[in-house]
């Protein structure tokens, strides 16, 4: 049985929600990149902070540098391999949040006071890579089909706002961002896929990994983890 850590300890600039012998969930702040990029500038990255700490700490699956929120990481081959099938199977759950432009109403015409009922919609676009605009996507009919599920938990009718919840169902890149962009409900702060005004009206991207459930790769139980939302 591995041991594990108590929930949520900052340790050399690596706030870990939860560690064991097999693997690690840990909270990236935003603009922190997941693994090291080109150039002196972009070495420090979460998989090195994890590394420093737990040599044996490899990466699994990646947030955006501006997305903040829960990064599974394993421990060792073994567990790489079987997390990250895990991802390619579809059998981690993800959730995140995020406040977007708009009052977006729920699914079905509720009265817009929130989804009171739950209600899930979904947004199933094809997303394509924009090759004269690289890094970025587009909505296209020859892209990679793109699920997500989304729900109102919100509305802030004062700042013209809805806080969402969002289920990627596929996990295409960028494809939150591009979805809700493609919605009319862009993400605030999102400096690739929002008009101006809506870039300035938050200091960073307000999307955030909030949930995140497997089964644990060692024993097979389910293991939940939430981390709630810095906005």
């Amino acid at each position: 049985m591995p041991a594990a850590t108590a929930p949520t300890q900052t340790v050399a600039a690596v706030d870990c929600v939860y560690a064991d012998d097999t693997l690690l969930v840990l909270d990236k702040p935003a603009g922190l990149l997941c693994v090291p990029g080109r150039g002196p500038d972009k070495q420090d990255a979460l998989s090195a902070r994890a590394q420093a700490i737990w040599a044996d700490a490899l990466i699994v699956h990646r947030l955006d540098q501006p997305t903040s929120g829960l990064v599974l990481m394993a421990r060792g081959m073994p567990a790489q391999r079987a997390l990250s099938h895990a991802f390619s199977q579809r059998q981690v759950r993800k959730r995140y949040q995020a406040v977007v432009a708009g009052l977006l109403q729920p699914p079905g015409g509720a009265d817009g006071h929130g989804s009171a009922d739950g209600a899930w919609g979904e947004i199933d676009l094809p997303i394509a890579a924009d090759w004269e605009r690289r890094p970025l996507r587009v909505v296209h009919a020859d892209g990679k089909p793109s699920l997500t599920r989304w729900r109102v938990l919100a509305h802030d009718r004062a700042r013209s706002t809805t806080r969402l919840e969002l289920e990627p169902v596929t996990g295409r890149t960028h494809q939150l961002r591009v979805h809700l962009a493609a919605l009319g409900h862009p993400i605030l702060g999102d400096m690739l896929y929002a008009d101006a005004a809506t870039q300035a009206r938050a200091p960073r991207l307000l999307l955030h990994a909030s949930a995140l459930g497997f089964a644990h790769p060692l024993h097979g139980r389910w293991c939940a983890h939430t981390c709630e939302p810095p906005f």
